[in-house]
């Protein structure tokens, strides 16, 4: 009996500090982050995907009626709110029973929220609910060719890749994917890490270029003059991999070099995850860090 009423207080206690670090988060950005369960907030967060993604009508992400059916079951659907403006939205809903997660479908912040760290304190929060409901961990998937989303994954929320998928979605066709394939890395969040615990209090797992090329790092994949993807080589114990700065852009200018990115990161980042090297990080300028086996200092 003392050992369950240890380990109940324990499990109380990593909620109350995750749920800590959700309301310094929340107040930095400013915002108010709750629950959504009802039909304005519904459509109204409908609404903010409907801008931030501007879908294909016959293959929105979500809609009011299925953030409805999420909310009833008792999944994750919140909000974040500047006064009475929604500015920010997840989703989230659980998978297998004995695998205690949750799966992390959609986040989307308004305009102008990255740069109040809006879609930081989303994942906060949602750590904090998921941690007192007695979750282990969060995935989602992310497009690898974005790098300030690689960087927001990997280093400030301190995620793990776990898998790259090929062409996940199919053709989605919306706003920022354009008619590119819809390429994914699957990132396996360990809600108790200590890893996790210190980004979610602000010290974020960075890496960077120039300390793991002084360390003897390889180029798998860099960039030319003109901004191209130059494959390298794949022969090293830690190997960099490169994304363009901003693809979005990107696509909207030059779809057969954003493209070209795709065909290269897959071929090289996918390439070395299927082989068995792990991602260890992403530097700010759009790195990704690839070490052999459980190193994760190298």
């Amino acid at each position: 009996m003392a050992t369950l009423n240890a380990a109940a207080t324990d499990a109380t206690d990593a909620a109350d500090a995750a749920d800590a670090q959700a309301r310094a988060a929340a107040d930095a950005a400013g915002v108010t982050i709750r629950e959504i369960t009802g039909d304005e907030d519904f459509q109204a967060m409908h609404r903010l995907f409907d801008r931030i993604w501007r879908p294909d009508p016959a293959n929105q992400p979500v809609t009011a009626v299925l953030l409805r059916a999420f909310s009833k079951a008792g999944n994750y659907v919140a909000g974040a709110y500047d006064g009475e403006e929604l500015v920010g939205a997840c989703v989230a809903f659980f998978g297998p029973p004995a695998h205690a997660t949750m799966h992390s479908h959609i986040t989307g912040v308004a305009a102008g929220g990255g740069r109040r760290a809006v879609g930081f304190a989303l994942k906060t929060h949602q750590r904090g609910w998921a941690v007192r409901r007695g979750l282990r961990t969060v995935s989602w998937t992310y497009d690898p060719l974005v790098a300030r989303n690689s960087y927001f994954n990997l280093a400030k929320l301190a995620a793990t890749p776990a898998e790259y998928l090929t062409n996940f979605y199919g053709g989605m066709n919306d706003g920022l994917n354009g008619a590119d394939d819809s390429d994914r890395l699957l990132v396996s969040w360990d809600l108790a890490a200590p890893a996790v615990e210190a980004a979610c209090g602000g010290r974020p797992a960075t890496r960077t270029v120039e300390h793991e090329l002084h360390r003897g790092a390889v180029v798998g994949l860099g960039r030319t003059a003109d901004g191209r993807p130059a494959p390298g080589t794949l022969d090293g114990h830690t190997v960099l991999v490169a994304v363009p700065p901003d693809i979005e852009t990107l696509r909207r200018t030059d779809p057969a070099a954003a493209h070209a990115w795709r065909i290269a990161v897959r071929e090289t980042l996918g390439t070395l995850m299927a082989g068995g090297r792990r991602v260890t990080g992403f530097d700010r300028a759009g790195w990704y860090v690839l070490t052999e086996g459980n190193d994760e200092n190298s």
